[in-house]
C-alpha cells in the first residue's frame, strides 16, 4: 500500500532565494573578496607554507561556489516531492514526509526568505522559498501537514 498525504495541484518552480537576499549575498561576497585582496597585498603570502596557501585558495573557491549557487539555486515542488538545487541537490519524496512547517525570521522576511522545514523519519530538511509561487505552495504544504495532526 502506497500512502502519500499531499500532492500539489501543479508543478511549481522558482528561485530558492529572493532578490533582496541575493543582493545581500553579493554585497557580503564583494566585501569578503575585497578584504581578501587587501590581505594578500599587505602580507607576503608567498613566503608562507603550502598549507596556508592551500587554505586561502580553498576559502576563495568555496566563497565563489557558494555565491554562484546562491544566485542559481531553484526549488521545485512536483508530484514526486520537493527538490532544491544547490552544490548538492536536496530531494524529499512525498511518501517520506512526516511533518512540514514554515519558519521565518520575524520582521526580516523581506531579506531572509522563509523556509519550509520537512521532517522525514529522524532527520529534518529545509527548503528555501524565494518567489511568491513557491511560498504559496510551501504554505499549502505546511497547512496540509498541520491539519493532519
Amino acid at each position: 500500500m502506497k500512502f502519500e498525504f499531499y500532492k500539489p495541484e501543479r508543478t511549481v518552480s522558482g528561485p530558492a532565494y529572493n532578490p533582496w537576499f541575493k543582493l545581500l549575498a553579493t554585497a557580503v561576497t564583494a566585501l569578503l573578496a575585497a578584504y581578501g585582496v587587501n590581505i594578500a597585498t599587505r602580507f607576503p603570502l608567498l613566503q608562507y607554507g603550502i598549507g596556508v596557501k592551500a587554505l586561502l585558495l580553498g576559502a576563495a573557491v568555496m566563497l565563489a561556489i557558494s555565491y554562484y549557487w546562491f544566485l542559481r539555486s531553484t526549488v521545485t515542488v512536483d508530484d514526486k516531492g520537493i527538490t532544491q538545487s544547490w552544490m548538492y541537490n536536496r530531494h524529499v519524496e512525498w511518501r517520506d514526509i512526516r511533518s512540514a512547517k514554515m519558519i521565518g525570521i520575524p520582521f526580516l522576511s523581506a531579506i531572509f526568505p522563509p523556509r519550509l522545514v520537512v521532517r522525514t523519519g529522524n532527520s529534518f530538511t529545509t527548503f528555501n522559498g524565494g518567489s511568491q509561487a513557491v511560498l504559496v505552495e510551501f504554505a499549502k504544504i505546511s497547512l496540509a501537514y498541520q491539519m493532519k495532526k
